[in-house]
């Protein structure tokens, strides 16, 4: 078996969890590729050696022909790995070393249960829709895609933006706001959660629109179909405002007319059957807790 592993950083108080991790790989004859900066970040600020047969620096020189890949990290690790792998036939497996894991989300005390497992394959495969955005008439990121949401926002601390959002070749609604999130499945619950868009399960087929600080008592989230391609425009007092794709944001011309899409493939990601999509949100984001359960 061959596996890929990918990470940025974790704290020094992950170095037990590193041990056990590449101890189980090697006992396993496992060959193990590693993301050369990973590599060299634990080998120089934690001093930890890793296990490995071979390290990779990118999508360019990465092996296709690995059966995982793991993520060491936490959701915003998860988000780089699809941006520096850019595979979606191989799962990706998230190791949360960080905080909340919500893409990340087998625990620290976790690993050893969940390599066995998933090396004797009791693991379910949950694909997610991922965004294509094009800014037409203008170049495109060189990676354009983004698997929680992609984002337009105003540039400057006061003026509002007013963002024209087109579903198909209808006007939606005229936004004057701070700014519009467009988010999938995966992505509604992160930043579109938390300015009070509703949760979706990763097998809907939708994407979510939620505005940023709407100055209109009466505009509220909406989910539409992804079959739809959305169509952006936006006006301002300035020059610019940014668009953002997961991590990335980049200054957009007000001209520039943005059609954002679902992409033509998912990206497949590795899920435990205990740690199902409902009982990560009671669990971790404490959805429905009350005393009297």
């Amino acid at each position: 078996m061959k596996v890929a592993v990918f990470g940025t950083s974790v704290s020094e108080s992950f170095i037990p969890v590193l041990h056990e991790f590449f101890r189980f790989l090697q006992s396993n004859q496992v060959e193990v590729h590693i993301f050369k900066p990973f590599h060299d970040f634990l080998s120089n600020e934690l001093h930890f050696e890793p296990f490995y047969a071979k390290e990779y620096h990118s999508f360019v020189d990465f092996d296709n022909q690995c059966d995982f890949i793991f993520s060491v990290g936490g959701d915003g690790t998860f988000l780089h790995s699809v941006l520096n792998i850019r595979n979606f036939d191989i799962p990706v497996v998230g190791v949360n070393s960080g905080r909340l894991g919500f893409l990340a989300d087998i625990a620290e005390n976790q690993v050893q249960n969940a390599l066995t497992r998933i090396f004797n394959h009791d693991f379910i495969i949950i694909e997610r829709t991922m965004l294509q955005v094009d800014f037409v008439g203008k170049d495109n990121l060189d990676f354009n895609f983004a698997l929680n949401e992609m984002t337009v926002l105003k540039t400057d601390t006061s003026s509002m933006i007013n963002i024209y959002a087109y579903v198909g070749d209808e006007l939606l609604n005229n936004y004057w706001a701070d700014g519009l999130i467009i988010a999938t499945p995966t992505g509604s619950t992160a930043y579109s959660l938390s300015v009070g868009g509703p949760i979706l399960t990763p097998d809907s087929e939708n994407f979510v629109i939620t505005p940023l600080a709407s100055h209109n008592l009466t505009v509220r989230p909406m989910v539409v179909p992804d079959n739809y391609e959305i169509k952006l425009r936006v006006e301002g007092r300035g020059t610019y405002f940014l668009a953002s794709l997961d991590f990335r944001s980049v200054p957009v011309e007000l001209a520039t007319e943005i059609k954002i899409k679902k992409a033509g493939f998912k990206l497949k990601t590795l899920q435990l059957p205990e740690l199902s999509f409902f009982s990560t949100l009671r669990n971790k984001l404490m959805w429905g807790a009350d005393r009297r359960n």
